[in-house]
């Protein structure tokens, strides 16, 4: 049986940054991942923001934790990095939870910069209230996915299994020992570990459960991310907010926009703690314990492009093309408090000691750096 200092479970960029991050610092880490590859979910399949706080006006904690370590990943990441786009924020005239005057006063709150601007032709002023330009840029999920991919197989006290998933677990004299299953090699091994970390994102109450832990309160929905061209290059990124609203903006330094609405973005909604929806009744491998890759499976929804075209086409002009490209989808999870303001906390816990298990669940990339915290003998609510 062998040991590990660390095991990490989940193979997005928390686990992935988990992973490297203790391996410098000397550790013995085993990640596993239940998919084929490494990064194939939340991790890719989302706006590619770098929130810089404009988007939660109702929520200055989530906003100033946008901010929070938003500069050292830039810089740790220039490479994958676009801030070569302008970007506007627009209020809409109709059914938004934020006039302009109100979003003009958070913006100063956060002290982030905030230009009101004339619409331009290509925008249906008719039915924008004000317009703004913002500094947001994006990264490219594709570029830093394979740059932890490199880095992983490079250190040489890191061990990582794809088609793996822990199935038993049990404590034993300061250790976890863990059962997993290996899909590709279909056998069952066993592991001894004196630390283990979840970051499984939307499969978070799944191995909590399995390790005898209390559940976090989340729901979860099915969600679907666009991507479309468009011949005009240098089209700059628009987010209509804040309410049942749209985005369109470019994904990292790819050809592609990211297409997405607060509406039409989630097909399905799961209100258990575990992702509970029903194509799992055609797709049965894919259980709320352990859900899988939605872009993988024959039973993911039909696109809702046409609707969220027909959505930002409310303020973009018809002279402004969009060639629809693709779709990616996958489980988007968030803590079931966040419906009040809209509000996408991190949450950094220390569940037990000796032997000590981690649990991080968070939405924003910038976010990764609260591994280097969570090793506090305390618990880390943030």
């Amino acid at each position: 049986m062998e040991t590990f200092d660390y095991l990490i479970v989940g193979g997005g960029i928390f686990g992935c940054y988990a992973a490297t991050w203790l391996a410098e610092q000397g550790a013995r880490i085993l990640l596993i991942e239940k998919e084929n590859d490494l990064f194939l979910k939340a991790s890719t399949v989302n706006q590619a923001r770098i929130h810089s706080g404009y988007h939660y006006p109702r929520s200055i904690a989530t906003a100033r934790l946008s901010e929070e370590y938003k500069a050292r990943f830039i810089k740790d990441h220039r490479s994958f990095i676009n801030d070569s786009f302008q970007h506007f924020y627009a209020i809409d005239k109709f059914g938004s939870m934020t006039d302009a005057a109100q979003f003009e006063r958070f913006c100063k709150h956060l002290e982030v910069p905030c230009r009101a601007i004339e619409v331009p032709r290509y925008m249906k002023k008719e039915r924008i209230e004000r317009l703004y330009e913002t500094q947001e840029f994006s990264f490219d999920p594709i570029r830093i996915g394979g740059f932890y991919k490199r880095k992983l197989e490079e250190l040489p006290n890191v061990t990582v299994l794809t088609n793996c998933q822990p199935k038993q677990a049990f404590r034993e004299s300061g250790n976890f020992i863990v059962e997993l299953e290996i899909a590709e090699k279909q056998h069952f091994t066993k592991i001894k570990s004196a630390n283990v970390i979840n970051a499984t994102y939307s499969a978070t109450n799944g191995i909590l459960d399995l390790f005898a832990f209390r559940q976090i309160e989340l729901t979860h929905e099915i969600a679907e991310m666009t991507f479309v061209k468009s011949p005009k290059k240098q089209l700059p990124a628009l987010t209509v907010m804040d309410g049942s609203f749209c985005s369109l903006m470019p994904y990292g330094l790819s050809e592609f926009y990211s297409l997405s609405s607060v509406a039409y973005t989630p097909h399905e909604v799961s209100k258990t703690n575990q992702p509970k929806f029903n194509c799992q009744q055609i797709n049965t491998k894919c259980r709320p314990e352990a859900p899988s890759d939605c872009n993988q499976c024959a039973a993911r929804p039909m696109t809702n492009f046409s609707k969220m075209e027909k959505q930002i086409r409310r303020y973009l002009d018809e002279s402004v093309e969009l060639e629809y490209a693709h779709s990616k989808f996958t489980i988007k999870s968030k803590l079931k408090s966040s419906h009040i303001d809209d509000s996408r906390p991190t949450e950094v816990l220390q569940l037990s000691k000796n032997p000590s298990f981690y649990c991080i669940f968070a939405g924003k990339i910038n976010s990764i750096y609260h591994i280097e915290q969570i090793l506090s003998p305390k618990s880390i609510m943030i």
